[in-house]
């Protein structure tokens, strides 16, 4: 009996150790708060972390907080001081499971996808379920997606001079173009 689960346990190792892995350093989150009539309030961040896992369809992605740009640099200073507060909360994370992926079945055409998992910014951490559109283009998994977040999800509170000024709900999009990991 010890033998049988010894050979399990190796032959698990071995297909995560040789389990295919698509990843990016140059991911793309932005995310959209305005309210017509006052300045816009968007944000991008060009230099997000993804790792896939094809096999599993486990994806995770880290990006620094402080790396989210606006137009506006004192909307930026505010963002990260008295919102995301990036030097206590410096990253943001998803990890989360691409419901019934398989790679065989991607074609440069976009397919619709769930992403199932948990978004963790400014200390907290919530369940979403992200519609997603991935495709596959030249070797490289193209993900797509676009999603609301609310701020008090996060306990963010927005003082009572700007609360008019910024959405209630946040609009995420994110981009990943991921290469084979070598």
């Amino acid at each position: 009996m010890r033998v049988i689960f010894i050979l399990t346990c190796l032959i698990l190792i071995s297909k995560t150790a040789n389990s295919q892995k698509y990843f990016t350093k140059s991911g793309a989150i932005e995310f959209e708060a305005s309210v017509p009539s006052f300045e816009e309030v968007n944000a991008k961040n060009k230099t997000v972390t993804a790792i896939m896992n094809v096999e599993t369809g486990e994806l995770a992605a880290l990006a620094l907080v402080k790396a989210f740009r606006f137009k506006i640099a004192l909307m930026e200073e505010h963002f990260n001081e008295n919102y995301a507060e990036s030097s206590k909360f410096p990253k943001t994370t998803l990890k989360g499971v691409i419901q019934n992926f398989k790679l065989n079945e991607l074609t440069k055409n976009r397919k619709q996808f769930y992403i199932e998992g948990e978004i963790s910014f400014h200390g907290k951490t919530k369940k979403v379920l992200i519609e997603s559109y991935i495709s596959l283009d030249n070797s490289q998994i193209i993900i797509s997606s676009e999603f609301i977040l609310n701020p008090e999800d996060f306990d963010i509170e927005l003082a009572k001079v700007v609360r008019n000024k910024v959405a209630d709900e946040v609009i995420v999009s994110t981009n990943f173009i991921m290469a084979l990991k070598k």
